[in-house]
This record gives C-alpha cells, structure tokens and sequence, in this order.
C-alpha cells in the first residue's frame, strides 16, 4: 500500500524531545492521570535539595468552577518512595515539552522553544499576536492630562437624585403584593397574576407554550407512520396520524418536532369534519403547536393529522443514512434509526417523553432492492403504481415509548431460531453472515433464562438484532429491534474468548432493556438507572450463570471500581436525579458511568443484603404491578418493601434514599481497641483540599470478616452502620478484620496504620487467606487512600510486596493499572529519574511472570485478561523480551498473508508493537483497509493510533473526522488512545480545539462521545499552566460551556483539574 501522506515521513527521535532549551525552575505536580480506577493520582515528585523553598498555597478562581488550591510541598515524595536513600538531583532536561499554554508563558527561550515545538508540528504551540496582551484591540487609553471636577452643587444634586431612586427602588421591592391602581393600593397581586410570557414562532406569532416539558392536557393514543426514504436523494417523506384524548381542557396541543417541514396539517375531533390547521414551530425547543378558539374538551378523543418532509440525517440519531462497501467494493447505503433519548421527533412529529407512551402502526414504502424492518413483524406487502414496495408492520400490542420505535431499510441477511415462541433473528451485510451465530446462542440461551428468572415471558413473537455498519451507540433496545454497532455483535468462530465475552455483554443488555425500560420505563430521564443501572446488573448477572466460562465476575468487578472514579468527584451527580434535568443536553448527560455503573453496583449491594428470595420476589412484583407504565424510584422500593420477609428488617426505602438521593460513597474508617471496633463515616472527595465539605450520612451494610473465617461466603458478617459513628463488638482473640467482603458494597475502608499493618502481614504469610477479590479491593482502596492523602506511598508498596506472590488476574491487572497510570503521567512529564525508577520497580515486581507468560493459544478468559495486561505493560515499558515475541508473531502474520491468527487476546499487544515502526505502520494500515473481522479492525485501528509519529496522528484524527476509510463512529476511540501516548497527547487537545465546531455537528453536546473526547484530551494534562488554558479555552466554547456546564466539570474537571490541583507530594496527611 502506498504511503497515505503526500509529503515524505518524518519520524522523530526521543532525545529530539529531551533538549536542555527546555530547562525551567522545577516545580511540584502531580502525577495524576486518569485510569479506570480512579480519575486522580495525588503524589507530587520530588524538590531538589538545591531549589529554594515554594510558597503554599497560591490559589486561583473561575467565576462557574469550584475553587482550586495548587499546594507544591516538598515533604516525602514518589521518589523517595521508590528509592528510600537520600537523592539529590536536578532534573535537567526532564520536563514536558509543553509548560503551558496560557497568556505570557514564553520565558527567555520563547524562540527554541516553539521552534522545537515546531518539529512536533504542534500548531498550539505558534502564538498569534493576537493572543498577546499588547496586541489586543482593547488597548488601555492614556490618561488624560487634565480632568474636570464636578461642582458642590452638581454633587448635592446628584446626591438627592440618587437617594430619590434608591427609596422608590425599595417601596418597590417591599410591597411585592400591591397591585398600584388610581384608589391605591386596594387589591394584592395574587390575585391579579402576570400573564405568562410566551416566545415568537418562526412566523413571528406567538408561540403557545413557554416551558421544555410538554403540557399534560393531551395524551397520544395512537401513531399511524407512513414514510417513504429516498436513499439516492437522501431525503424522506411521511405522514403521522395521531390518535390521542384531551386530559384537561386546553386551547392548544404541543408536541416535538426537529429538523421537519411540515407541508400540511388537518385536525379532527370526535366524529366532525376534517379541517386544516396551522402549525406554529419554535425551534429552540424543538416544539410544534396548534391553537384553537374555543376549548377542547376533557375526554375528547382528537385525530391530528401531519404531512412533512425531512433530510435523512448525516449524524448518528433520528432517521439516519448510513453506508459501507460490499465485497466488489461497491459502496450500499441504507437507512436506520436511533431515537435514545429525544431523536424520534426527527423522524416524525410525536410527544417525545418516556411517559407519552402509544401504540404505533408503521407503514415504509421502499424499493424492490431492499429490505424493511420495524419492531413488529410484518404484516403484508402491497406493490404501488410506481413500481415501490409498501411493507406495513402489525401494530404494536402494548404501549411503548417514541424512543423505543424504531424502523431500517437496508439489503440485509438473518440467521434465525425459534425460542419460546419468539423468533430471534441477527441481520447482517451479506458479506458478514457467518460473524453472527455467536449472537444468536448468546441471545437464544439469555432470552430462556431472562424469561424464567422474571417468570414473565418476552411479550412479543419476533426479537432482531440487527449490525449497522455505522453507528455510533454501541446498540440500541429498541423493542422487538435491537440495533448494534457491528463491532458489537458480530465476531468470528475463530475469535478469542475475550472477543466474545465483549459480545455477550452487550447482547445480554440490550436483553435485560426488554423487561427493564422497555416493559416497565422510568418516569422521566433524571430516573435513567431504572433503566441502565438495571440492564447493567443483569448483563453481568445472566451472564455469570449462563455462561460462567466467561469469567465476568473480574469485568463486574473493574466496572465496580470505574464507577468509584466517576462518583468520588465533586462534579458526580446522585442517581437519581431531583434536580432540573430538563434540556437535551441535561439528559444526554445523564448517560454516564453514575447512570450506568454505580446504579448496577447499588443494586448488587442491595441484593447481597437483602434476605435470600426478597430481591427477586421484589423485581417480579415491581415488574408485574408497572408493567406497561412508566415509574419513579420510590416505585421500586415500595415493591421490593412488599416483598419483605423478615418482620424487624430497615425499610429498603430508607437504606436505599441515603444512596440515590445524594451523590458520593462513603470512606469507613476503622479504629480498635481490643474487642471494640469505631467504624466512622465521611464522604470520601476529592477535591481540591480533600476536605469534607458535606455532612451526607449512608446507611451502610458493612460486611466483614475475620482472620478466624475469612474466604467462604459463610464467613460473611453484617453490621449496618447508620450514624457518623458506631461501634461493633469483636472477640478479644480476633487478629484482624477486612471489611466488604468481596467488594460487594459500594464503600472504601482505611483501617488504620495498624489495621492495615496487619492485613499486609496476613497477606504475606499466606495469600489465600483472602479471596482474589478481597485482595483486588484492598490494593484499590490503598491507592484511593493514597490519593485523598490518608497513608503514605510508602505504604502502598509495603501492601504490593505481597503481589510476588500473587498469581490471580483481578489482584494482579488492578495494580498494573494503578502502576500504568503513575508510569505514564511520569513519562509525559518527562521525569526521567522518577521513569526510571518507576520501570525498575514495576519490572522488580512483575518482570518474572511477564516474561514467563505463552504466546499461544489460551482458552481461559480470566488468563486470557491477565496475559493481556502483563504483556501490554512488558511491551510499552519496552522489555526487549515482550517486544521481540510480538515482532515475531506479526511477522508470521504478515508473512502467512494473515492466515495465520495471532491469538485474539494478544492481537492489540503485537499490533500496538508493529505500528511503531514506518513499514509497520504501513501495513497495518493496508491490513485495516482490507479485515472483514470487526474486533480485528478495532484492535488494528487501536495500534494505528498508538503511534508516535507526527505526520501519522494528523492524519488519523483528520481520517477520523472525515469518516472515510476510518469511520467518524471511532473518532472517540482515535482520540482516547492517542491521548495515552507521548506524542499523542499533545496534538489531540488543539485537535479538539480547532475542529470543535465539526465535533459537535457529529456528535451531540453533552452525549458520551462528547465526555469521553474531553476526558480524553485532558486527563493527560498536570500543569496549572495546562489548566488555566483549558479553562479559559472552554470558556470560549458556548455549545459546551455555556450550554451544558455540568457536561464540561464532569469531563474536564474529573480529569485535569482534579489532577492539577489536588497535589500531594507526602500523602500521609493533607497539605
């Protein structure tokens, strides 16, 4: 394949980077980065013992941020930590390339400096003068040389004026109930309430509504859909006539519409003529309204009737077109939908809230070439005068929500098998229909198990599954037609366990959407968890007991420890949401790791509390009393409240509102004095002086066991703690105490220097006197320790001196990742002596199970994950062996014209090693042109973005954008792997900077692609220099900072501020 750049390759070397120009007076940070354990790491390098003394603290302030404190110290640091004899050093050429790019950062070797920068191609680094303070078009004026003083008399009268004002501004605001009149004030305003003001419609009238949230006076019955794509025009027509009955007596119906052309409007009430109405639109809202003279009345049932025309959408929501290149190269286009959460007035004007549920009737007129799919089976095909085809689907038998509708035309094939009276089928592009049986047994055997757990049968006679080409989500529930990226369902019989395992997860939550938001839907969007939080429970919950050979319990557990970064941040949110949640991008946000992860996590501390049998009788009984209707969280709790079965028992309602209702987790500490155990709570935060700001309380099923019984699940002990403080009674006899057990609650425990003394002792002199999960935990809730400054670095290695001897994968891949994310925040700041350091260590610890790991074929999953980890950080660490098998193995790739497989688990390894070099990179990118394997192509397109030369990344996020031979879908994952590399985190930020504008028209402001682009692009970051230029960047944005603010502090402030400001350099105690 040719060389993809016009002009000739440049690599550059490393020492390019590590030049003396760079020099600057050292100082403190932190070497945070974000991982998927904790977004922040709180350890501070070392002072050199030459450098005077930095003061503490200088603060700064962004009118719409929390205050950050930038704390340098130069107590025991990482260093010293990692090398306990006295250093003393200068750190010569060990800082990152980029300081800073704020206002007047350019010290006396401005000229080398962006010269070099230069070499890097790195635009942000080539200041315009009109960012110079001089330059600026507000110049100070000089001062006149003369000024005028007012007069007494002008001063006494200006004086007067000014009082005058002020009193009649304060009769005012203290007789807000006087309604002033020609008798007085005789009548109080209560009475006389201002009329509501309404906006203008794009026609100029009056715009009958003022609110984002439609009224509650007309409810829809009934959707009939007609719609009639044109995929060569790109456009497409309908007709949606909707039934619906008058609630309260109104003037006015208002419904959603975006991006439509209504062409004609005709209403209809009771049994009376058809008359033609006019429709009024504001846009803002993404509103349609119609006025009538007189009232409608409660009761009446009313026919509104809308013809309209639209753009098949070029994003990734609504009625979208979407294409790829069938095996003669030949591009096919098709059309899809995805309406999660407010896209289904894209495609047709529609009351487009969860709980406007309706039954829907689907008419698609397409040609003969295609095919068509709805969420119903079909129910006859009429051919029309013009030649096209008219499929019309069986209306659906229950209510459901205009999210969930969904409908494709596209020349598609199915695999298909009967399950219990449903027929499952997975569609797919011709050319990939062999990648779908695996799809099919996971859905069949799920769907078997789904229906008798919940012991209420799937409710309608047909479920697809169906792989898009391009789309963004990775699937949709739609009932009756789930929708997948195809990277989310489709894999090879020659995949990797690991593969499938990714496809089995998505499967069986997209499964789990069929009872839980499809049969039974949350009220409103600020009770999202309803939804994920339960798809996400049961997606690991089916999963390990119908197919325990995936080893999901080390996936659930990882989720568990994601969720704990997200939610230890100030920018968290409770979740359940009683706060406005109103806007689109207010409910975009809401889909995130506290939706999602954190509303899974309660739900399995939830169960493994509760009496055996009552969450289950709880979830039938919930699912059966709503099913068909919408709810809110107390609605759960009140059922599973019902199925209580001990008469004593907390009610779940008041345990579960401490967890819902206010964002965070809480840090139990432990504190003992011979048989008396305190457990203390707090909100563990962190923040900017990781200080308790709040006085929130959990009721906590704290789970504990001893040295005396420690690994079986009957060892398991509980005590709720309720208060601040409480005390729980031990035998004298008893060594020591862990707490949560197997990690099922959703809490972090500091036990004390000595309680955690203790546990080290016990885990080295023998390390199964815990379970792999308890050993996991305890290195995660050290790390976190240390970043919220209660133990010392020093004590974090003690607790690692034992993993020697640790072979179990979720112990082991929790303290690579920890590791990783020092390792290579140290590497970006270019701390050469700490890297050093860091590598020995890590090498020490782990070298000897790295290099003994086999490069065959493994058919465990658990090893299959613990190899991964071991021989990604061997290779990126560049441990010669590691690199030399991985060259080896792409070799025999290459060499055998790709037909001899590299094992799938350590496909991402051997291509990441490959793309580093010119000829590699080359031909892994005539490989990604060519794979018809999707997990292949992902991993392949992993270790395109992982590489570290210039002309490479500029191309790969421009590709990314484009959407041409890389698909605008894995712009996200470009930029996050990039983001992790060198050379990469460096470009992708200005990338974002400068295209920002083309981002946001793909990718919706404040929807996941949005927070995993920001979060990407600067959880690298660690300077306060890199942190004033985002915020002020981000304060530039209006789409992102003035439209979704909560969006920009969850992604932004999780990552780079925290990490900026949050210094720690002795975390043994706060600075």
């Amino acid at each position: 394949m040719e060389d993809p750049f016009d002009s000739e390759r440049a690599s550059l070397p490393r020492n390019m980077i590590e030049n003396s120009m760079f020099e600057e007076e050292p100082d403190v940070v932190d070497l945070a980065k974000d991982s998927t354990a904790f977004p922040v790491i709180t350890y501070c390098t070392a002072l050199t013992l030459t450098h005077p003394p930095i003061s503490c603290p200088v603060s700064f302030n962004y009118s719409s941020f929390p205050r950050f404190s930038y704390c340098p110290s130069s107590s025991t640091s990482l260093l010293q930590a990692l090398e306990p004899d006295e250093v003393v050093y200068e750190p010569h050429s060990s800082r990152l390339l980029v300081r800073g790019l704020g206002e007047n950062d350019l010290d006396d070797e401005e000229e080398d400096y962006e010269s070099s920068a230069r070499l890097l191609g790195m635009s942000f680094m080539n200041r315009s003068s009109t960012h110079s303070p001089s330059s600026s078009s507000y110049n100070r004026q000089s001062p006149p040389r003369s000024c005028s003083c007012p007069s007494a008399r002008m001063l006494v009268v200006g004086v007067f004026i000014l009082v005058l004002v002020a009193s009649m501004a304060m009769v005012l605001y203290f007789l807000p109930g006087c309604t002033f009149t020609k008798a007085g004030c005789g009548k109080a305003n209560s009475s006389t309430p201002m009329e509501p003001s309404y906006p203008n419609s794009t026609n100029g009238e009056l715009f009958p509504w003022n609110e984002l949230r439609l009224p509650a006076s007309v409810r829809p019955v009934n959707y009939d859909l007609s719609l009639t794509p044109n995929l060569t025009s790109m456009t497409f027509t309908g007709r949606a006539v909707i039934n619906m009955t008058i609630q309260h007596d109104t003037k006015r119906i208002v419904l959603h519409s975006s991006d439509i052309v209504i062409t004609k409007a005709t209403f209809q009430v009771g049994e009376d003529k058809s008359v033609e109405v006019k429709v009024l639109e504001y846009k803002p809202w993404q509103q349609i309204a119609v006025s009538f003279p007189e009232d409608l009345k409660v009761g009446q049932v009313c026919v509104l009737t809308l013809d309209y025309a639209a753009n098949l959408s070029h994003t990734y929501d609504g009625f979208y077109n979407s294409s790829y290149n069938d095996k003669t190269g030949a591009k096919r286009v098709l059309a899809a939908t995805h309406f999660k959460p407010q896209a289904a007035r894209k495609a047709f004007p529609c009351f487009d809230e969860p709980a406007f549920k309706a039954t829907f009737l689907v008419r698609i007129t397409r040609e003969p070439g295609y095919i068509t799919l709805s969420n119903m089976p079909q129910a006859k095909t009429t051919t029309l005068p013009s030649g096209l085809l008219e499929d019309e689907f069986e209306q659906t038998g229950v209510n459901m929500s205009t999210y969930l509708v969904a409908f494709i035309v596209a020349n598609f094939t199915s695999v298909t098998r009967n399950v219990s009276n449903t027929l499952v089928s997975v569609y797919s592009v011709p050319e990939k229909k062999e990648h779908t049986h695996y799809a099919l047994d996971t859905a069949s055997k799920l769907l078997l198990y789904l229906n008798t757990f919940f012991d209420i049968d799937y409710p309608l006679r047909k479920l697809d599954l169906v792989a898009i080409p391009d789309c963004l989500a990775g699937a949709m529930e739609n009932r009756g037609l789930i929708t997948f990226r195809e990277t989310s369902l489709l894999v090879g019989n020659q995949s990797s366990p690991l593969d499938k395992q990714l496809i089995a997860n998505v499967v069986a939550h997209e499964l789990a959407h069929q009872w839980f938001g499809n049969l039974v839907t949350m009220r409103w969007w600020n009770d999202l968890w309803l939804n994920e939080g339960f798809a996400t429970y049961w997606q690991y919950t089916s999963l390990m007991t119908e197919f325990p050979q995936l080893d999901l319990g080390n996936v659930f557990l990882g989720m568990r420890f994601k969720a704990m970064a997200k939610d230890s941040l100030n920018s968290s949110h409770p979740v359940s949401v009683s706060s406005q949640v109103t806007t689109p991008e207010q409910v975009s946000e809401m889909f995130d790791s506290v939706t999602y992860e954190k509303g899974a996590s309660l739900l399995l501390m939830l169960n493994t509390t509760l009496p055996d049998g009552q969450f289950r009788k709880g979830l039938m009984e919930y699912l059966n009393t709503y099913r068909g209707s919408n709810t809110v969280t107390e609605d759960l709790w009140n059922s599973l409240t019902q199925a209580q079965v001990l008469p004593q028992q907390e009610s779940v309602s008041d345990m579960m509102r401490t967890w819902t209702l206010q964002k965070g987790f809480p840090l139990v500490t432990v504190s003992r004095k011979g048989g008396q155990v305190t457990l203390t709570q707090e909100h563990f935060l962190l923040s900017a002086d990781n200080a308790t700001h709040s006085s929130s309380v959990w009721h906590i099923p704290v789970t504990y066991v001893n040295d005396s019984c420690s690994s079986a699940p009957s060892c398991r002990q509980i005590f709720t703690l309720r208060n601040k403080t409480a005390t729980l009674n031990v035998s004298d006899s008893v060594k020591w105490l862990k707490l949560n057990y197997m990690n099922t609650g959703f809490y972090i425990v500091h036990y004390g220097d000595e309680g955690w003394a203790t546990l080290i002792d016990a885990l080295k002199t023998d390390i199964n006197t815990l379970t792999p999960h308890d050993r996991a935990s305890l290195i995660h809730n050290i790390f976190a320790l240390s970043r919220l400054g209660r133990v010392s670095f020093r004590q974090v290695f003690s607790l690692l001196d034992y993993a020697t001897n640790e072979t179990e994968t979720a112990p082991l891949t929790e303290a690579l990742s920890q590791l990783s994310s020092v390792y290579r925040l140290l590497d970006k700041r270019q701390e050469q002596r700490l890297v050093a350091r860091m590598k020995a260590y890590i090498w020490g610890r782990f070298g000897q199970l790295m290099d003994s790991q086999d490069w065959g074929e493994e058919e465990s999953v658990s090893r299959q994950e613990l190899r991964s980890a071991l021989l990604e950080m061997a290779c990126s660490l560049g441990r010669q062996n590691c690199t030399d098998q991985a060259t080896a193995l792409y070799d025999q790739w290459t060499n055998s014209n790709q037909t001899k497989q590299i094992p799938g688990d350590l496909q991402r390894v051997v291509f990441s090693v490959a793309a580093q070099s010119d000829l590699g990179w080359l031909s892994l990118m005539e490989a990604y042109s060519f794979t018809t394997y999707d997990s292949e192509k992902r991993k392949i397109l992993q270790a395109l973005a992982s590489t570290q030369d210039p002309q490479s990344i500029v191309w790969i996020l421009s590709e990314g954008l484009e959407g041409g031979i890389i698909q605008t879908q894995e712009l996200p994952l470009v930029i996050s792997t990039m983001s992790d590399g060198f050379a990469g985190h460096l470009f992708v930020w200005d990338f974002v900077k400068e295209n920002w504008d083309r981002i946001i028209e793909k990718f919706p402001v404040g929807s996941y692609p949005i927070q995993s682009i920001i979060k990407s692009t600067t959880s690298q970051f660690s300077t306060q220099t890199h942190l004033e230029e985002v915020s002020l960047h981000l304060r530039t944005m209006p789409t992102l900072y003035h439209v979704s603010v909560n969006q920009m502090r969850s992604a932004c402030l999780s990552s780079l501020m925290s990490t900026v400001c949050v210094c720690r350099s002795r975390v043994s105690s706060p600075v």
